[in-house]
């Protein structure tokens, strides 16, 4: 890899880190308010005894993504993840609000999707991992 590319993979790291943020703010939102979060998620139809699991999800998979450790495999959980959040949580677009954040949980989707696909680049444990195997 050439020094220009090497400079340029600081953006790979940024986007990764950038993205991945949401989730794991998202995370520790629901430990620290989490009776909320679960009669949240009842309120819904969605059993409260899943909100670890949910927390898990969050929490893991955005800190594998900022580390660049499996990331393909957690950018795609995380996306299926954001993909059920969309169809359960995110149907009311009554308002301009809810409609901005229905869209932005579409475009984090998107933005997964993408990191899945093209992987972590050089700046990752991934890339570190795959260079100690060869």
């Amino acid at each position: 890899m050439s020094y220009k590319d090497k400079g340029l993979a600081v953006f790979d790291l940024i986007g990764r880190v950038l993205l991945a943020f949401i989730f794991l703010f998202a995370a520790l939102g629901k430990i620290e308010d989490y009776e909320g979060t679960r009669l949240y998620m009842i309120s819904y139809g969605v059993p409260g005894a899943l909100l670890p699991v949910v927390i898990a999800v969050e929490l893991l998979g955005s800190l594998a993504i900022m580390a660049g450790l499996w990331t393909r495999w957690a950018a795609l959980l995380l996306a299926l993840f954001s993909t059920a959040a969309i169809v359960i949580f995110h149907q009311n677009l009554a308002t301009m609000s809810n409609q901005i954040i229905t869209l932005a949980e579409v475009s984090f989707t998107g933005g997964l999707i993408i990191l899945a696909v093209n992987g972590a680049g050089c700046l990752s444990l991934d890339a570190l991992l795959k260079r100690n195997k060869a």
